[in-house]
């Protein structure tokens, strides 16, 4: 599924039964936004990933073999991301 950016360029996608995951690139991203994000098989955002601060931006996903995503952040955090809802199920800073 072709997937539009919207703010900035699109850095990684993940194909999922339930939609595709975008990474959008965290330079020139809009802080009051996630730039993680859900896009169901119909092409709306079904959720955008929970932020542990409001000024930090995700720079880098990974799918994990039991249904998370592994998250970094901008602001020095790890971040386990819950696929189904977007929200924080755990971080640590690794400053």
């Amino acid at each position: 599924m072709a997937v539009t950016p919207l703010f900035t360029q699109i850095e990684k996608t993940i194909a999922l039964k339930s939609g595709t995951v975008v990474l959008e690139n965290h330079s020139g991203f809009p802080f009051g936004e996630s730039n993680l994000y859900l896009v169901g098989s119909n092409g709306e955002i079904v959720w955008k990933a929970e932020k542990s601060d409001a000024r930090t931006l995700f720079t880098k996903v990974k799918l994990n073999e039991d249904g998370t995503l592994s998250t970094f952040t901008t602001g020095g955090q790890f971040c386990d991301i819950d696929l189904e809802t977007g929200k924080i199920i755990s971080s640590s800073e690794f400053k």
